[in-house]
């Protein structure tokens, strides 16, 4: 990608210490004229918004650090991102996030329905006590059992009739003082009824509850009108544990939901699980006071099934006849480990163990001494002369309970699974699956279901809410919303449509042109799927070409060389013979291959990672995968979706907004702007051990905003702040070298446009509300020193937004019966924006679906603003993120959050395929890198360090000529 439209290439000023992060500019400002303030409710935040109260004189230093107190400046500069973390209080007094610069205006008015429920505060004196059990104990479930029997002795007599909420582990709440500040008590509590008529066996207790301090509710009235800026966090949260208490005693409680077999049908999910339907629930400040959160949810419990029979679902294979194999015993070890089984051949017995293991041998080879002279007995003969139980399946392993110094064994076929616990490892795609068809629910259902789940929970016959003065309404929120029209989008001049306005979130390409169409002069074809005969793949390839070609792009209509059919098993060895093969005709020409075709069965396993990790690591080629079910289809808009994939990944642009073409997106298109997408994708449950995936990707075209280069990089274990965006290493002959994702990424922009960004749009994905000042301090102060690590002074302005999906907010129609309201799948209509009633109270957030429903119930994103520079308007931002999700390029819907953020996202899932390519299926079966041109050298492998110092193992570099395109579409 070399410089556009003729514009003389400026060139970065080396930096006066690469190495320093950015200084205080000269005169008090950035690098930049300062702006006047916004005469609104803003006004006198200045640019960076860092304390509501400076004015727009009080020229802060370069960079958010040196808006902070020295010794957090300092902490920042000088730890890693897992000091960091630990450095930062969770509600940091150091930085502000920006206000609320007014409320959106822009689009249709409409009135939606939300699910949230509205809770009145409470008019109670509640009191913090902390709790000591000794001896202390890890279960939650023994610690709520603990302090329910205090209650029921002691309530009348010592604690002052009041009823105490408790949240399982250091911490008690009451509506009012106890009559004491500190007081001990002695507990004994009895081991559950096994049924065998034994004494049970009693546990005695200590506790000891010490006043702490008061909660103020004051504060949190302040703060929900706006008058204070920070949410007092313990008074939510008493009043979070309030609310938990009696669904966690009703039901099995998992985070902040609940499940029971009994709200909803259980549905078999494969291999020995179970979904049990449960429900969300979550208080929350907002703009019209507290709010419960209630959403509908799902999981996966494992069936309380006798183990043999679970251990036959999960191999799906009959056992009952015949030994195990070695992988098999494997198997079932991994999934029982740690699970809890109760004994079925002691009659009204049931005692319970949890399974450490599987035996090696076989039940009939297993012996155990039973004297101190050495005599053994066999498990077969102990059960048969001990219980008079004859063991039937002598064949198979015993479960090992209790530990690995002094084992128990346990037959399989004595044992069933005891019912309740939740499966916390990773699902497969089927299971995967029927667990969302299980939770898939149109609108008007889960609406409905919401609303009965709140009627049978009868908040307002709960004790504790009683006893704490909390009422919650059973009505969902009505609140004002808004729809933004559609953006026009721009295709090529030589087609019969030279532009569209979507309707209802959808288009297509008929009789429009790329507007900008990749290149493609040679490809090829390899055929890993053995059910398509080399006549179909030709044809196949054919009629896509075809289609490629009628599409706008420049695409040669026969490859390189014919088609070939190779085994799944051999994915390496045939992509790397057949490249050399097409290198051999192509590099005397002194041409490159642009394209690998590549047809893969329809379950394809690890083929689909193996065949990206090779094309992106080793041969440095775009590759395009279809399966096999796509092959046979030979259907028009099937070719018109790839095609579209196939052209941003050599180069092209399928579309771009008109406003970006003649300038008219405020705050984008007036001065060059770089937009950036940030994700870290962590490893399923189980996997301990695998280092979590970051992404980063920022547009290259300006004004266009549409294509995008992509980045990525292996860090420690679920580490969420982003560890590579800038770095500096060591070099013997060079010294101090700076580096990383954000410094490459401007660069790459530089060499692409001609034009340094003058302001910089962060869109960071998957950050969680309790992560916001970590992220937020460490990412931006990478960002600041990236940029002054390229020039002196050069400070861009930035603004920094978070993208949420995973939350539990749901809008419906106000009236669905209302079909102008409504997308065809009963959701609310693309382009619906909230930021009344159910936001932050006084913050910069809003809750944008820019989608339509395909099936279930859309998801609107929720975007909170930390940082803003920019001093964008509501209006301003809402449009341009909406108009943003029409841009995505692999298909011709918008889509449900920012394309930056879902590309970050996808590159971040492309690249675990590099580190196990076994081990990721959420891949595109349309994906690959693309285009040609300069760049700035090889990428280096990316990686960081593990918390315990433990170096963690970098990932394979990209070639130069996948990186700097979209290979992750």
């Amino acid at each position: 990608m070399g410089s556009r439209r003729g514009r003389p290439q400026q060139q970065y000023p080396p930096p006066a210490a690469a190495a320093e992060g950015p200084r205080p500019p000269q005169g008090g400002g950035r690098g930049a004229p300062p702006q006047q303030p916004r005469h609104d409710a803003a006004a006198g935040r200045g640019r960076g918004r860092a304390a509501r109260g400076a004015g727009p004189s009080s020229a802060p230093a370069a960079g958010p650090l040196g808006r902070l107190a020295p010794e957090l400046r300092q902490a920042m500069e000088e730890t890693s991102p897992t000091q960091a973390e630990a450095a930062i209080p969770a509600s940091s007094k150091a930085i502000r996030f920006p206000l609320r610069p007014g409320k959106g205006s822009a689009g249709t008015r409409c009135l939606v329905k939300a699910n949230h429920f509205i809770a009145q505060l409470p008019d109670k004196d509640l009191h913090h006590y902390d709790v000591s059990i000794t001896p202390e104990v890890t279960s939650r479930v023994v610690n709520r059992a603990v302090i329910n029997e205090l209650v029921s002795l002691h309530r009348a007599a010592y604690l002052g009739g009041r009823l105490p909420a408790y949240d399982g582990r250091k911490s008690l709440y009451t509506a009012g003082p106890l009559p004491f500040t500190s007081k001990e008590f002695q507990i004994t509590l009895l081991d559950d009824d096994d049924g065998s008529g034994a004494q049970r066996r009693q546990r005695n207790f200590k506790v000891v509850i010490k006043f702490a301090a008061r909660a103020d509710l004051h504060r949190l009235g302040m703060f929900l009108a706006g008058r204070h800026a920070e949410a007092p966090q313990e008074a939510l949260q008493v009043l979070d544990i309030v609310l938990r208490e009696l669904p966690s005693a009703r039901y099995a409680p998992f985070g902040r939901s609940f499940f029971s077999p009994d709200l909803g049908r259980r549905q078999p999910l494969g291999d020995g699980l179970e979904s049990w339907r449960g429900f969300y629930q979550s208080i929350r400040p907002t703009q019209m006071g507290l709010s419960l959160n209630i959403d509908m949810s799902a999981t996966a419990f494992i069936e309380p099934l006798p183990v043999i029979d679970y251990a036959a679902q999960l191999l799906r294979s009959d056992i009952h006849s015949r030994p195990l194999s070695d992988a098999e015993r494997v198997k079932i070890k991994k999934a029982l480990r740690g699970v809890k089984v109760e004994v079925t051949h002691r009659g009204n017995m049931r005692r319970k163990y949890r399974i450490s293991g599987l035996t090696t041998q076989a039940t009939r080879e297993l012996t155990f001494p039973v004297d101190e002279g050495g005599t053994v007995k066999s498990v077969v003969q102990y059960f048969q002369e001990t219980y008079g139980f004859a063991i039937q399946h002598t064949y198979l392993p015993c479960l090992q309970v209790g530990n690995q110094q002094r084992p128990n064994y346990l037959p399989m076929e004595v044992c069933k699974i005891v019912e309740g616990q939740r499966y916390s490892k990773r699902l497969n795609q089927n299971q995967i699956r029927a667990l969302l068809d299980e939770t898939c629910q149109y609108p008007r259902d889960r609406e409905r279901d919401i609303t009965q789940m709140v009627k049978h929970n009868a908040y307002q016959e709960d004790p504790y809410a009683k006893e704490f003065g909390i009422k919650i309404s059973d009505c969902l929120a009505s609140v004002d919303a808004r729809i933004l029209p559609a953006p026009r989008l721009k295709y090529n001049e030589t087609g019969r449509e030279k532009d569209c306005i979507p309707r209802v979130g959808q288009w297509n390409m008929m009789n429009k042109k790329m507007v900008n169409g990749g290149k493609v002069r040679s490809w090829m074809c390899v055929n890993f799927a053995r059910n398509v005969p080399d006549k179909l793949a030709r044809d196949f390839c054919h009629q896509l070409a075809q289609m490629c070609q009628d599409s706008g792009m420049d695409f040669a209509l026969e490859p390189v060389l014919p088609p070939m059919s190779a085994r799944p098993d051999q994915v390496e060895r045939a992509l790397k013979a057949r490249y050399h093969e097409a290198m051999n005709i192509l590099g005397p020409q002194r041409r490159e291959l642009d394209l690998l075709i590549g047809i893969l069965p329809d379950n394809n396993g690890s083929l689909y990672g193996d065949l990206k990790r090779v094309c992106e690591i080793d041969l440095g080629i775009v590759s395009q995968c279809c399966c096999t079910k796509q092959v046979f289809k030979l259907n028009k808009q099937i070719y018109a979706n790839i095609a579209l994939k196939i052209n941003v990944k050599v180069g092209g642009r399928n579309t771009v907004l008109v406003d970006a073409l003649s300038r008219r997106i405020p705050l984008v298109t007036d001065r060059p702007t770089i937009i950036f997408g940030a994700d870290v994708t962590h490893p399923h449950p189980g996997e301990d051990s695998s280092p979590s995936i970051a992404a980063v990707v920022a547009s290259q075209d300006w004004p266009e905003v549409t294509r995008y280069a992509g980045l990525v990089s292996a860090q420690a274990h679920r580490q969420e702040l982003i560890e590579d965006l800038y770095k500096v290493r060591q070099d013997p002959q060079k010294g101090p070298v700076s580096s990383g994702m954000i410094r490459e990424l401007l660069i790459s922009f530089k060499k692409s446009t001609g034009e340094k960004p003058q302001r910089i749009i962060f869109y960071r994905d998957g950050v969680s509300e309790g992560q916001f000042y970590q992220v937020l301090l460490f990412e931006l102060n990478a960002i600041r020193k990236a940029c002054a690590s390229l020039e002196a002074n050069y400070q861009p302005q930035v603004t920094f937004i978070v993208v949420q999906k995973r939350h539990h907010t749901r809008l419906f129609a106000h009236n669905h019966n209302d079909k102008n309201s409504m997308d065809r799948s009963g959701n609310i209509l693309p382009g619906t924006v909230v930021d009344t009633k159910i936001c932050h109270p006084t913050e910069f957030d809003f809750y944008l679906c820019s989608h339509a429903g395909i099936k279930g119930t859309s998801r609107p994103a929720h975007y909170h603003v930390l940082w803003d520079e920019n001093n964008f308007t509501a209006d301003g931002l809402q449009t341009l993120t909406n108009n943003l999700c029409y841009t995505y390029a692999r298909c011709t819907r918008s889509v449900s959050i920012v394309p930056p953020a879902y590309y970050a996202h996808l590159a971040a899932f492309r690249a675990r395929f590099y580190m196990e390519p076994e081990s990721s299926d959420s891949g595109s079966m349309a994906s690959g890198p693309g285009g040609r041109g300069p760049t700035s050298g090889s990428s280096a492998s990316r990686g960081t360090r593990a918390p315990g110092g433990a170096a963690v193992k970098p990932l394979p570099a990209l070639k130069d000529n996948v990186k700097n395109v979209m290979f992750y579409c």
